[in-house]
């Protein structure tokens, strides 16, 4: 599934020739997990943002203060959801949510994403493979924060739901998977 990302209001019109997508791919169950590979893609030269260097492909908080890029899984029927944090360095983050906002965790992972990025000098792309519960319907949400070099930042998901840029909003998981 191909999805597009939009920028919030408040960096709207600046953003309105820059494309920013994403697809999704849900595999097939291997016992009791499953994974899912998703990629974004950011029509503009990488050079053109912040971008954290390559380092140990090790779990770190706050990869929201740059470019960063953020998938939100909720099963259906449920309040509860995860919060994936992707960034370019290959650095990681996962969090578990009782609700909305509520009860932040760091989120089991049995084994670490596995992230990748590819720069085809007039576009670029960040892939992330995870884990994933099998036989779960989920509601899906995807986001990104893009830093420019200029120190400019753009917040851009599937759905901006309020006035300020918030990822967490229930009304944000708005992709379905199977």
């Amino acid at each position: 599934m191909r999805f597009n990302l939009t920028p919030h209001r408040a960096a709207w019109p600046a953003y309105a020739k820059l494309k920013l997508w994403a697809s999704v791919e849900h595999s097939a169950a291997f016992g009791a997990m499953a994974t899912l590979n998703i990629w974004f893609g950011v029509g503009a030269p990488a050079t053109r943002f912040v971008l954290p260097q390559a380092a140990e492909h090790a779990r770190k908080d706050e990869l929201w203060r740059t470019t960063c890029f953020e998938a939100f899984l909720r099963p259906s029927g449920g309040e509860a959801y995860q919060e994936w944090n992707f960034a370019p360095s290959g650095e990681w983050a996962a969090y578990d949510f009782t609700g909305y906002r509520e009860d932040m965790r760091n989120a089991e992972v049995g084994s670490p994403p596995y992230i990748r990025m590819e720069d085809n000098l007039t576009w670029w792309t960040l892939g992330a493979t995870i884990a994933v519960p099998s036989g779960c319907a989920w509601h899906l949400g995807l986001s990104a924060i893009l830093e420019e070099q200029d120190g400019t930042k753009s917040y851009w998901a599937l759905a901006h739901p309020s006035d300020k840029p918030d990822f967490h909003h229930p009304d944000c998981f708005v992709a379905k998977l199977p």
